[in-house]
């Protein structure tokens, strides 16, 4: 076993070294936390404000339906396109495609 007395006194240059590691590890942890934080500040799950229901006319079925700002489109198996507003669910317009 070594005693105290026996040590050398550091190097400058070691101590600067060392404080240097120590400040370059706590600027790195710092970063990966920012990071980290913004990721999940950014990938937040927040889903688009959607009507509770959409009532489609009796006999349609659904075949595709989009979302565009303020509207919800769907398209049904008779080739009609319905338009809803994408806030309160109601009708806005319909649209017949043609084939």
């Amino acid at each position: 076993m070594m005693n105290p007395e026996d040590q050398a006194p550091e190097p400058a240059n070691l101590r600067f070294l060392r404080r240097l590691v120590t400040g370059l590890t706590a600027v790195m942890l710092a970063g990966l936390i920012l990071i980290i934080a913004l990721i999940v500040m950014r990938f937040r799950d927040t889903a688009p404000p959607l009507p509770a229901d959409i009532h489609l006319p009796e006999g349609e079925i659904a075949r595709a339906v989009t979302l565009a700002e303020g509207l919800v489109i769907v398209v049904t198996d008779s080739n009609r396109v319905l338009i809803h507003d994408r806030l309160t669910g109601r009708l806005k317009q319909v649209i017949a495609l043609t084939e």
